[in-house]
């Protein structure tokens, strides 16, 4: 008979791996898909299908055996698929990605994420399914006088454990040694509770020595291809999430964030997505970006920054290049930024020369810390979007009005916004006419072909005001740059959408841009490769002529 206090045992560390898992999916898949409420939807849901599925086979399955072996198998073979995840995940992902890309025309990002979630997940969460239904069976045994107690341990074990393994992976696993090692972790625990039912198992009174043999080389096998799993799980920590890429100098996690920082010709970069944007870079030689923290650089112009002392708030500080920027052009700034990752700070410091002092950082949600400020800023600058990862908190009228609570008399406000389409209702449109029911002056400039620049003021027309302080500039490419803004300036008016607290649908909204911009950009490769063979792909492919 199988001792009780393994099978209480078996259904803690079961609903801890349950919640390791689905936040390890959410990590790997983030690099690619973003960390977005779609993304997070479609982990959860796919994972309570398996759950679901994995509760009915369990329960059959349990009805047919005497004892737990079966069981215990195949949570052994459910451990060495969830070492070897994140060897085989990031290219099954990745592949997943290209591949959708070519064949789904609209909602790609929920098509991407759940057939991702199908092939990785499913399997080791259906498996996880089974546990109950068989811990409840063999704890039981026959006895049902304490039926009730019995499955309340069980369940009550199994959710604490499910809520140790929601805060385990999120604040210790994860950002110390990283999601690779975080699955090999959880599937480690795994292992040791079957091999402790085999010892358990095993009979010392038994004579016949060819069992014993069998039974001995069997179990044998069995750690040997526990051992390969784990070193392949553990060993591929050191495989990139953008293993097609060659210019990478860091690759890391965060509590909020897959960090990526690279080196170009030009510059130094981070990303915090494989697939899409740049989030902050430094340029190798001083000077304009030819990015949108040029186009950025208006809004202290049109504050008058050219002749008098200016307060710059920062919210979504990044690794500082807008911080950086003002310092270069203008002599007389005191500048404060606000991030939410501490990570991102850490880089900033290490590879991007930031300029603030700790003391003008702080890392906080953006929100939060206008909650607790009572500062007033010349220029407050809105940096928080990144693609389809939006903070709804970041984007409603309730905070646009906390922003121009905090500005001064001659203050405006810039906001960053990608995901540009043409299309009327996009993201942009909601978040544009939203602003204007704040702010009295609204005018966006597109930057290229995915940013804009809104800036914002409720003192003075914005564009007045760059045009008047543009012949105060004396720095010729500075000025340049402003006269190019200047000229492609369009005033925003007011159009219907708006965001608020209880309705920000900024996820489904970015959706609809992101499935124009991949076809964009799909059609741009399918014509980089048009009439090329194979061998001529791959080397485009190798050489980074593509992707």
């Amino acid at each position: 008979m199988i001792k009780k206090w393994l099978l209480y045992i078996t259904g803690f560390f079961s609903g801890m791996s349950v919640m390791a898992i689905e936040l390890g999916a959410s990590r790997l898949l983030a690099p690619y898909f973003s960390s977005s409420q779609i993304v997070w939807t479609i982990v959860i849901g796919t994972i309570m299908i398996a759950m679901a599925m994995g509760n009915v086979i369990g329960g059959k399955m349990a009805d047919k055996h005497k004892n737990p072996s079966k069981l215990f198998t195949w949570l052994f073979i459910d451990a060495i698929f969830i070492a070897l995840i994140p060897l085989f995940g990031k290219f099954v992902i990745a592949g997943v990605a290209l591949l959708l890309a070519l064949i789904v025309k609209s909602n790609y990002l929920i098509w991407a994420a759940f057939v991702s979630c199908l092939l990785l997940f499913v399997f080791p969460l259906l498996i996880l399914g089974m546990v109950t239904p068989n811990l409840v069976k063999f704890a039981l045994n026959d006895d049902t006088k304490e039926s009730g107690k019995t499955v309340g341990i069980i369940e009550a074990l199994n959710t604490i454990g499910s809520i140790i393994g929601t805060f385990l992976p999120t604040f210790v696993t994860i950002p110390n040694v990283g999601t690779a090692w975080t699955f090999v972790i959880f599937s480690t625990i795994l292992l040791i509770i079957c091999l402790i039912y085999v010892i358990l198992k095993y009979n010392k009174k038994e004579k016949d020595e060819k069992k014993n043999k069998k039974f001995i080389i069997k179990t044998t096998s069995c750690i040997l291809v526990a051992i390969l799993a784990l070193s392949l799980g553990g060993a591929s920590s050191k495989i990139k999430t953008a293993f097609w890429a060659n210019n990478t100098k860091y690759e890391g996690e965060s509590i909020y964030n897959y960090l990526r920082v690279e080196e170009t010709d030009d510059a130094i970069i981070l990303s915090t997505n494989v697939l899409f944007g740049v989030q902050s870079m430094k340029m190798k030689t001083p000077g304009l970006t030819r990015m949108y923290y040029d186009y950025a650089l208006a809004s202290p112009i049109m504050a008058n920054g050219t002749s008098k002392h200016l307060d710059i708030l920062i919210l979504g500080l990044g690794t500082g290049t807008f911080a950086t920027q003002c310092s270069r052009y203008f002599s007389d700034v005191s500048i404060e930024g606000v991030e939410i990752d501490q990570k991102i700070v850490d880089l900033a410091y290490q590879y991007f020369d930031m300029n603030l002092a700790d003391e003008n950082v702080y890392v906080t949600d953006g929100r939060a810390f206008l909650d607790q400020c009572d500062k007033k800023y010349d220029v407050i600058m809105v940096d928080a979007y990144q693609d389809i990862t939006i903070p709804f908190q970041m984007s409603s009228i309730e905070f646009f009005q906390k922003v121009n609570d905090h500005l001064n008399e001659n203050g405006n406000m810039i906001v960053n916004m990608n995901m540009y389409t043409s299309k009327e209702g996009s993201i942009n449109d909601y978040l544009q006419e939203t602003i204007s029911q704040v702010f009295d002056s609204v005018y966006v400039v597109k930057c290229n072909t995915t940013s804009m620049e809104l800036y914002a003021s409720n003192n003075y027309n914005v564009k007045e005001a760059l045009e008047k302080n543009i012949q105060t500039i004396d720095k010729y490419e500075l000025k340049n740059m402003m006269n190019i803004v200047l000229s492609n300036l369009e005033e925003i008016k007011p159009n219907g959408y708006i965001l608020t607290d209880d309705k920000a649908p900024v996820e489904l909204l970015g959706m609809k841009v992101l499935d124009e911009l991949i076809f964009d950009e799909i059609n741009y490769y399918k014509e980089q490769i048009k009439g090329k063979s194979l061998k001529e792909i791959y080397e485009m492919f190798v050489n980074g002529e593509i992707f």
